[in-house]
């Protein structure tokens, strides 16, 4: 469970510096999602939830 914070902590502080040093940039593709189809989302989502699961359990063995 302690990972588990920690990962979510990481994320949040490299989502927030991100806005933090290039806002307009942020906004820009943001704004390029709407163009991008919900299943071609879905996919990119699940190909890199898979990615870091495989880097997760390879980092605990």
């Amino acid at each position: 469970m302690r990972e588990l914070i920690i990962a979510f902590g990481l994320f949040l502080f490299i989502e927030g510096v991100l806005y933090a040093i290039f806002p307009s940039k942020m906004k820009s593709m943001l704004k390029k999602l709407e163009l991008i189809s919900s299943g071609q989302l879905r996919a990119g989502g699940l190909f890199f939830a898979i990615i870091g699961f495989i880097i997760i359990y390879y980092a605990k063995i």
